[in-house]
């Protein structure tokens, strides 16, 4: 540092003696720009490369590695210019911008709480990974695809194709339902039959219709079991997986399972009594917890 002090007023000397006005301030403001861009190159072509070694050992996604490197260069900036008022000889300015600074960021920091928080909980979001862009999420009430994930919000857009804007402090605070986190997916489908009708018949079409259908796995094997002796109705509840779930999958093989064993039901005059609550309300698409189980 005091080498470049020493050139600072070298150089200074080198304009005065040559007739440049104010050849002190200039002397000091080209030592300033030469080393704040000799920082700022240094710090992309190591400092930048050594975080994305780093990101890529944690296996970061691309929406979490770019707020991460903007956040580094931000900081080799600072530091830049830091280093640079030092050995431009605006050391007493420089004390006078930290005290600014400290004042101003106390401040900032009591206006901001609700950022900070929602900041915070961005990155406990990309190092948790509770959830990730693509996947179908549920909290409090709402439910949508994850569309894009930043340090201070959330984009989802839900099933009537609206976007949500959600504070992350929102999904961390609370408990998130991320049915396809895992790699298959449980349905607990319930089917009412007439108290008169064969128990023992509906459950073999019940299961029947579940081998027969393409998307369900064999293995867990699907089961039925009689859960409930309703008003008007004897439920039997199916519990089937599907493979590598998305939203999509589960309403498109939950909609063609139901479709076949009601087909099956009226070939065979299998009554499914009317109105059957039971199916009315676990058959309600946005994820009711007694229908939908991950695993």
């Amino acid at each position: 540092m005091t080498g470049v002090a020493l050139q600072s007023g070298a150089l200074a000397r080198f304009l005065s003696e040559s007739g440049v006005p104010y050849a002190d301030a200039i002397g000091s403001a080209v030592v300033f720009l030469v080393v704040l861009a000799a920082i700022y190159a240094v710090g992309r072509v190591i400092i930048l490369s050594l975080v994305d070694r780093i990101l890529d050992s944690r296996g970061l996604e691309t929406h979490a590695r770019r707020p991460l490197r903007k956040l580094t260069l931000l900081l080799v900036v600072f530091a830049g210019v830091a280093i640079a008022f030092g050995l431009a000889g605006y050391g007493d300015f420089l004390q006078s911008l930290a005290t600014v600074a400290a004042a101003a960021t106390l401040a900032i920091g009591f206006a901001m709480q609700d950022v900070i928080a929602n900041f915070v909980a961005g990155v406990f979001i990309f190092t948790d990974k509770p959830f990730k862009i693509g996947d179908w999420i549920e909290w409090d009430g709402n439910s949508g695809i994850v569309e894009d994930i930043s340090f201070r919000v959330s984009r989802v857009r839900t099933f009537d194709n609206e976007l949500l804007t959600v504070p992350n402090s929102h999904l961390t605070d609370g408990v998130i339902k991320n049915p396809v986190a895992k790699g298959k997916l449980r349905l607990q489908v319930p089917f009412g039959i007439g108290y008169d009708d064969d128990i023992e018949r509906a459950n073999e079409i019940i299961l029947e219709e579940a081998h027969a259908h393409p998307d369900i796995m064999a293995d867990p094997e699907p089961s039925v079991r009689l859960t409930e002796l309703g008003d008007s109705s004897v439920v039997l509840k199916s519990r089937v997986w599907i493979d590598d779930p998305s939203r999509s999958d589960f309403v498109k093989t939950r909609g063609e399972y139901v479709t076949a064993v009601k087909e099956r039901f009226d070939e065979e005059d299998i009554n499914i009594p009317y109105p059957n609550r039971t199916l009315g309300g676990t058959l309600e698409l946005g994820g009711v917890d007694e229908t939908v189980v991950s695993d």
